[in-house]
């Protein structure tokens, strides 16, 4: 009964061994299968005993083999050539940038001789206005000076304006002195017409010497 037993045992177990091994071989052809790994040298004798031709795999060509070197270097490359790009791009910013700060120098410059034509021009108006002021003031005391009759020959050679600056001046001098201004005398003096125009725009213009 014991010996039984044991031969019960023991039959189990090559069975079990067996079912192992097929499993075994199954797994290695299936992962052979889907190239997990490479067992086609160790299957061959077994596809040969099934009578069916072991499964081949080419060869990678030498000039096909993926290098790892070769990829860090196209990489690197391929960064160093947007480096590149980017850094035309800043460049091309900075050249847009300059252009735009050397044309608004230069339309400050322009600005700054406009102000400076300006202030030259004020400058000349007001020195060639003191100028006047001071050849009237003169004028207006040299004619207060002289006999009147002689004055209003003067006068009567006058432009209208120049007239009228004179007989200003002579009534500012006279009020600033507190002396009578002869001014009326003059204008009595002139013919009519003429006496009568001056008053006429002396009423309705300002004075010129301010």
């Amino acid at each position: 009964m014991a010996e039984y037993g044991k031969q019960r045992v023991l039959g189990k177990v090559i069975v079990l061994l067996l079912l192992i091994a097929t499993m075994a071989v199954g797994a290695v052809v299936w992962f052979d299968y889907l190239n997990v790994i490479d067992a086609k040298s160790i299957l061959s004798p077994v596809y040969r005993l099934i009578g069916r031709e072991g499964r081949t795999q080419g060869k990678v060509p030498a000039d096909a083999e993926i290098s790892l070197d070769a990829e860090r270097l196209a990489v690197s490359l391929e960064a160093i050539g947007l480096h590149e790009q980017e850094l035309e791009k800043q460049e091309r910013n900075l050249e847009s940038r300059y252009r735009e700060i050397e044309q608004m120098a230069q339309e400050l410059e322009e600005r700054q001789k406009f102000l400076e034509e300006r202030e030259n021009s004020f400058n000349a108006l007001v020195k060639d206005s003191e100028n006047k002021d001071r050849n009237v003031t003169q004028n207006a005391r040299y004619l207060t000076g002289m006999p009147p009759q002689n004055a209003v020959e003067i006068i009567g050679k006058m432009d209208d304006q120049d007239a009228i600056d004179v007989f200003r001046k002579a009534e500012e001098i006279a009020a600033a002195e507190g002396s009578a201004s002869i001014v009326s005398y003059w204008i009595s003096l002139l013919p009519p017409e003429r006496a009568a125009e001056l008053q006429r725009k002396m009423a309705s213009r300002p004075q010129s010497l301010n």
